[in-house]
């Protein structure tokens, strides 16, 4: 197959595992909580990345101790605390906002590459941000009454905001410090350490067993879609992948409606059309 028809493959994949791990999450909720949840997550994505790792080559599983400090960054914040007030939200707002939110990573990507790694930022860029702030207050409005009213989301919005501010720090990390390093094994790292630290907490104040097979689903959709995302990165241009990533909460609008029969509002459909210009600004290259 053509590199780039199976990039195409692996990033729409890959947006479709993004859309259905908030509603299998949520499946899962109905006999665990986020806790659990996310623990046992963390376990399964760590055992598909180790055996994505196994068949491409084991010997990648090895990494000199000068990366474990960003390593240990990125399992903290970006698995134990993001994922873990994500998880939070997602007992308290529908899945589209879930997405839609998340999705406005690139726009704090783009900041802290311009305050950290003194990346310039183009008219594209500042005009995409614009586009993807507004993405975000109509998403978490809902509503026009609640918009007019200055409501602009709940508590469960602001957590997925804390948690999409904090993937981003680990994008930038991981951008800094281990661009050499084989992808599925940031993964495994982020995942094991988080899964030691989760499991322990299990052990000690709950239970480590598994409540439902929708937990082990999650941690399998997420390994996958890690996996895909980085595989797709190596066979595609930045500006395509974060074009074709955009199907994700059309993905996530069509199948929570379907299983979960959440109704995405006109607001926040109109969001998701501001998130996908926004991301093609800040994709775009300055004449």
């Amino acid at each position: 197959m053509h590199e780039k028809h199976a990039g195409i493959i692996f990033i729409l994949t890959a947006s479709l595992m993004w859309a259905l791990e908030p509603i299998f999450t949520k499946l899962a909720y109905a006999s665990a909580d986020f806790l659990h949840t996310s623990a046992i997550r963390a376990i399964f994505a760590c055992l598909t990345s180790l055996l994505y790792i196994a068949i491409r080559d084991i010997k990648k599983i090895s990494l000199p101790s000068r990366y474990l400090p960003p390593l240990l960054y990125i399992a903290f914040v970006g698995t134990l605390f993001a994922d873990l007030i994500y998880f939070l939200a997602l007992t308290m707002v529908p899945v589209i906002n879930a997405v839609i939110i998340g999705h406005m990573q690139p726009l704090f990507i783009v900041l802290f590459g311009f305050f950290i790694l003194k990346e310039s930022l183009t008219r594209y860029d500042y005009a995409g941000m614009i586009f993807m702030m507004f993405s975000g207050i109509f998403v978490s409005s809902r509503s026009f009454s609640n918009l007019l009213s200055f409501h602009f989301g709940s508590i469960g919005d602001f957590f997925v905001l804390l948690a999409t501010i904090a993937w981003a720090t680990t994008a930038i990390a991981a951008r800094k410090y281990l661009r050499s390093i084989f992808p599925a094994t940031i993964a495994f790292y982020r995942f094991l350490f988080a899964s030691i630290i989760l499991s322990a907490y299990l052990f000690l104040f709950s239970c480590l067993i598994i409540s439902n097979l929708y937990q082990v689903i999650v941690g399998i959709i997420v390994g996958v879609g890690t996996i895909l995302y980085y595989e797709a990165i190596h066979r595609l241009k930045a500006a395509q992948v974060a074009s074709l990533e955009l199907s994700s909460p059309f993905f996530a609008a069509f199948l929570s409606f379907i299983i979960l029969h959440e109704i995405a509002t006109p607001l926040q459909i109109a969001g998701i059309f501001l998130l996908c210009i926004g991301v093609y600004l800040l994709s775009k290259k300055e004449d």
